[in-house]
């Protein structure tokens, strides 16, 4: 499932000013005997899982095979039918009762999912309830015969308790159960129904009883489906059949097995022209939508599909729907089908016209990288999902447009390998699939279209709200995991830790070997963590059990310090000693990079394993002249939380330089005092992406003390999804169309002096406090000075600017860490003055880039527009 950090139950976060306190330098947490402690396993390997990451000789895992056959009835917007359910007991254990899951009782109204959401609501909360899934018959198929049986249902879970014991190795049991919902409008954003211009579009998932899982590790699997946590399934063959009116396209997952009764001989040769072409074959259009000779001339139509091996299947329906389709061509030679079906609202090159190519891109590369897709076709659709997997068949926002819609499509797919194929228990480990997906979507995007869609992550600038002080630990269930932490410890984290792995601890070569090797030894089958722990281990030759414990079952974080320069006899061209410290409780590798003043550079790169004794660490640099400056992790692939510490300046401060010279530095290099302050107003357009969303940001400020910002996401009908309205001592925040009060007076400062138009005008004013930093810093490889200005109502605010250009750089307030900015490209608007066209601003702790399109001043706001 695709979770929008900022976007998507609209969106931009109900924390943007997330209090965070900073500090410059605090005495170190590191302990190095906690990080490579020799215990962290629990315990050796058996008969079924072993110690090397691979299933046991006697490893097993049940099976349930579905006989699926339902009706959909759209006056009602309800889904009946029969489900015949084959389980296979191939465990060594005897079983008196079965466990089975009943996930539409989420939607009712004394559901203990709905017990347990938030009353400020939320992308699980349910809108509207319904009466869950209305069991009409439970049956034990017995020679042809159906015997009823006892069952209990409990919330999302199902009992029956069998008037025979289910033997163990082997031994078959045959259900039968008649049941039926109705299909809520919103499905906790994995199901659901919108109605659009030319009808209702239908995505149906969890849609019939579904065998728990009895494993090795637990016996069965009972925690109930509260939403946030996914799903633990036992894979089988499904046969299913779906029967819809005469006009509605349905598609599911697997093969269609009669297109020959349900399509009409126009459409099945337009799919035959697909089945064959690398680009994108329309198959219904938008004139055949009114066309009745675009489907049999039928009341109903009965849509037959077989999925092999799988553990789930889904599928959608709508008379509205295009559909087009294109050829898929995998490693070994196989193809498949790749098709999108959308209503016409989403037709357009920008957005769900290329849905089928994002489809077929991201399943050949996936294919060729780690294990080959299993299933004959694989289904994009759009509608009210804003984006959820299933075997074959994803569900994604009909609204997403380009970055946005390849993402979503390219996540949602990823999933087909983790966890449709690596069976993992989502239940508990969402970050063992949701994780793993992000980190192979990275790997992907980096090559879709040479790179179209790809965005380098800067991991310090994320580092802050990914190791904020609510942080939960990965190895959490997911229901466990804070709602707004959700994100980071089952996305992003997870991702990020496997990027370092990857590119930093192992290489991209053992790495690869390694991870393929686990998807193979698991591919159908049901691993644990300690599984994939190990198998990672041994296949790549490592013991990494230090990075597992301290990056996936601690909030430990990461604050690399470089301490002194030294020079070996008092001079450079001997060689240099540079101390470094750990300050934090988590290791990992140092990347340092070095400038010398003869413009010799050189990069060092050091192993985790220098703080195996300790928290300080000396090594030699052969310098041949004096350093200008070293830095570590110039290129910011590892999420350090204070990353002002990580940059030392060879150089002294310069002898005569004061706070008060290079605010007047900064002030003329940008145009002068006169200039400035004939500026009364401003208006700045921008526009950043986040998550492969566009966000528009409009800013206005009028002196003195006014500002207004509206930020809003054209992808969703122009969302906005905040409002700041500032009107001197008064601060008005609106976040998701909600008013959205700040906590205390010092955050109420801080978001002040962030929006402030040129403060450096203020400095000299009775009140303010000025310091510069005694020691030069390094921001984006130029040195600046730090100067710490605290206002008359004691906000400070760290304002760093170009030692050579004199432009302010960053600016940050000690207060709320979102505050933290970056200035670039400075350019002169209409008044001669100039400002920054490029802006990098985090939005909790996402970082947006944002880029200037026009900036006019002086156009006579009114006052008006700031209520």
């Amino acid at each position: 499932m695709k979770f929008f950090k900022v976007s998507l139950s609209l969106f931009l976060c109900a924390g943007i000013f997330t209090a965070n306190a900073q500090t410059d330098q605090a005495p170190t947490k590191y302990d190095q005997h906690k990080v490579f402690s020799p215990l962290f396993y629990p315990g050796n390997g058996n008969e079924f899982r072993e110690a090397s990451g691979t299933p046991g000789p006697k490893y097993w895992q049940n099976r349930a095979d579905y006989k699926l056959n339902v009706t959909l009835d759209t006056a009602k917007h309800q889904v009946s039918g029969t489900a015949r359910i084959t389980y296979t007991n191939n465990s060594p254990d005897p079983l008196g009762f079965l466990w089975l899951q009943v996930e539409q009782n989420i939607y009712r109204e004394d559901s203990r999912g709905e017990a347990t959401s938030p009353v400020e609501g939320g992308r699980f909360n349910n809108k509207v309830f319904t009466d869950g899934d209305q069991i009409k018959g439970v049956y034990v198929i017995k020679n042809g015969k159906a015997e009823k049986v006892d069952y209990v249902i409990t919330d999302t879970r199902m009992q029956i308790k069998l008037n025979d014991t289910l033997r163990a190795g082997g031994s078959k049991i045959d259900l039968k159960i008649d049941y039926a919902f109705d299909v809520p409008e919103y499905g906790t954003d994995r199901m659901g129904r919108k109605l659009y211009k030319n009808g209702w579009v239908y995505e149906i998932a969890q849609w019939y009883p579904r065998m728990e899982v009895y494993d090795d590790v637990t016996g069965w699997n009972v925690i109930p489906y509260m939403g946030a946590s996914e799903f633990y399934l036992e894979y089988g063959n499904f046969d299913y059949t779906v029967t819809a009116p005469a006009s509605m396209v349905v598609v599911g997952s697997g093969e269609l097995l009669n297109p020959a009764e349900v399509l009409t001989p126009k459409m099945i040769g337009r799919l035959a022209v697909a089945k064959g072409s690398d680009k994108t074959v329309m198959i219904k259009d938008s004139v055949d939508l009114a066309s009745k000779d675009s489907y049999p001339a039928k009341a109903s139509l009965t849509w037959h599909f077989f999925c092999k091996n799988s553990r789930d299947v889904s599928w959608a329906a709508s008379k509205a729907f295009l559909w087009d389709a294109a050829r898929i061509n995998l490693p070994s030679g196989k193809k498949a089908l790749a098709q999108s079906v959308y209503p016409i609202e989403s037709k357009g090159e920008k957005a769900w016209s290329r849905s089928t190519e994002y489809v077929k891109g991201a399943i050949e590369l996936y294919s060729t990288e780690w294990y080959e897709y299993t299933y004959p076709v694989a289904t994009n659709v759009g509608g009210i999902v804003g984006g959820m997997e299933y075997p074959g068949i994803v569900f994604c926002s009909s609204e997403s447009q380009t970055g946005g819609l390849w993402e979503v499509t390219n996540h949602e797919f990823g999933h087909n390998w983790f966890p449709m194929i690596v069976g993992s228990n989502e239940r508990k480990y969402a970050w063992m699939d949701e994780g793993f997906n992000t980190f192979i979507n990275k790997v992907d995007t980096k090559v879709f279209n040479k790179g179209e869609y790809y965005d380098p992550q800067d991991a310090q600038k994320l580092a802050q709200a990914m190791f904020s002080p609510d942080a939960d630990p990965i190895m959490s269930t997911p229901d466990v995991i804070q709602p707004n932490y959700l994100g980071f410890a089952a996305y992003e984290k997870p991702a990020m830790g496997l990027t370092i792995l990857r590119e930093q601890i192992l290489g991209e070569e053992r790495f690869d070997y390694a991870f393929r090797t686990y998807i193979k030894r698991w591919a159908f089958k049901h691993p644990t963590p300690w599984d994939f722990f190990h198998s990672m281990d041994n296949a790549a030759g490592e013991d990494l059990s230090w990075f597992w414990n301290e990056w996936f079952l601690t909030t430990s974080k990461l604050d690399q310090s470089l301490k002194a320069i030294d020079y070996v006899g008092n001079d450079p061209s001997k060689g240099a000693l540079i101390t470094i410290e750990n300050l934090e409780g988590m290791a990992l590798p140092v990347t340092i990079f070095v400038q010398e003043d003869n413009g010799k550079t050189g990069t060092v790169k050091l192993p985790a394993e220098i703080w195996q004794r300790g928290g300080t660490w000396t090594f030699a640099y052969k310098s041949t002249s004096k350093i200008t400056y070293a830095t570590i992790d110039p290129d910011h692939v590892l999420p350090d939380v204070n990353p002002d510490n990580n940059s030392l300046a060879g150089s002294p401060m310069p002898k005569g330089i004061t706070a008060a010279a290079v605010v007047k530095t900064y002030i003329d290099a940008i145009g002068g005092e006169e200039r400035i302050k004939d500026i009364k107003d401003l208006t700045t357009n921008s526009e950043g992406v986040i998550q492969g969303f566009h966000i528009l940001r409009v800013n206005k400020y009028k002196t003195p003390g006014k500002f207004l910002q509206d930020v809003t996401v054209p992808a969703f009908n122009n969302f906005n999804a905040a409002h700041i309205v500032i009107m001197g001592d008064s601060v008005s925040l609106q976040l998701n169309g909600r008013k959205s009060p700040l906590s205390s007076k010092s955050e109420k400062g801080a978001v002040m002096a962030r929006y402030k138009l040129f403060p450096e005008l203020d400095f000299n004013k009775p009140g303010y406090t000025l310091q510069l930093d005694s020691a030069i810093k390094v921001i984006n490889g130029q040195l600046a000075y730090l100067i710490t200005v605290t206002n008359p109502d004691g906000i400070r605010v760290k304002y760093y600017y170009d030692q050579k250009t004199g432009l302010k750089v960053k600016q940050f307030t000690d207060v709320v860490n979102s505050t933290r900015m970056e200035f670039k490209d400075y350019r002169n608007i209409n008044t001669g003055v100039k400002i920054p066209f490029d802006e990098t601003s985090s939005i909790n702790g996402e970082p947006i880039d944002y880029k200037l399109s026009s900036a006019t001043a002086n156009t006579g706001l009114g006052d008006d527009i700031f209520k």
